[in-house]
């Protein structure tokens, strides 16, 4: 199938960033939040984004204004109805995202096809709450989405190879380099990165170094350009901890057992970077 105009749903960075992605591959897109402000406020976060790479000389304002032009915000979902894909990134909680898939099924026409842009939850769950579980699948985008050239694309045991084919289609368009992945938890980029994310945080809880000295370790000695600890706060403990979950709920394996030391930082509000503090301190920045 042809795409051409992609709806997004969810208010938070991966949306607005979902969005520029698709509008510089030429796509007509609609952003939709759960109220119009919101909405608003994802479509101010391009503008101000597409302003800096003009003020950097990376595009040229007639493009910016090309690619702005493309995008709308909403905070209805019957103005998905149109759309040939619809990206669910809302927040990582299996029993909303069911829901949202319900109500999307009621209301997008129904030869689109519905993704999910989950990290780690089961994309099949979702699926299953539509009529058409054949079209469903999971469409990976990483954070930042302009910067990062990583999309996974996940099929569950009901996609059809057209919708992941459409899927694959769909990221290569965006300019973006997709793997095809099963739908497991985790996928391959989480399932690889969280035992070690984690086993940074037990290495601080039992005292072996310092966060500044973990990080910096990881960096110097690996060639990473961030340390895990400092990944953990830009990723959000609160999503850490999720997707930690998720993966010891589906393998039961001892290394996706989450530190205590996370769920308390979690339970405390310390979750990195959008709440000020985490294992640092943003306070100030």
């Amino acid at each position: 199938m042809r795409i051409e105009r992609v709806g997004i749903v969810g208010s938070g960075i991966m949306g607005s960033g979902i969005a520029e992605v698709a509008a510089k591959a030429g796509l007509q897109v609609v952003l939709r939040s759960r109220k119009q402000a919101t909405a608003d406020a994802m479509l101010a976060s391009l503008e101000k984004s597409l302003a800096k790479q003009v003020d950097r000389g990376r595009i040229e304002q007639s493009e910016a204004d090309a690619v702005r032009g493309r995008v709308s915000a909403t905070e209805q979902l019957a103005d998905l109805a149109d759309c040939d894909l619809v990206i669910e990134s809302v927040v990582e909680d299996l029993e909303v995202k069911r829901g949202l898939f319900t109500e999307l099924d009621g209301i997008v026409k129904p030869d689109a096809i519905l993704a999910t842009n989950t990290s780690t939850l089961p994309v099949v769950e979702m699926a299953m709450a539509t009529n058409r579980p054949d079209k469903v699948c999971g469409i990976h985008f990483f954070n930042p989405a302009p910067a990062m050239s990583l999309v996974e694309v996940v099929a569950p045991l009901t996609a059809s190879d057209a919708t992941i084919e459409a899927a694959r289609a769909f990221a290569e368009q965006c300019g973006k380099d997709p793997v095809q992945v099963k739908d497991r938890a985790g996928f391959i980029v989480n399932a690889l990165l969280f035992p070690y994310l984690n086993n940074a945080v037990r290495m601080l809880e039992n005292g072996t170094a310092s966060a500044e000295d973990i990080d910096a370790a990881m960096k110097g000695g690996c060639n990473f350009p961030m340390g895990p600890l400092a990944l953990l706060d830009l990723v959000g403990l609160d999503t850490s901890l999720a997707i930690l979950d998720a993966l010891y709920e589906e393998f039961r394996d001892p290394n996706y057992a989450a530190v205590p030391v996370l769920r308390r930082m979690v339970a405390a509000g310390h979750l990195g970077r959008k709440s000020g503090r985490g294992f640092y301190d943003y306070s100030a920045k």
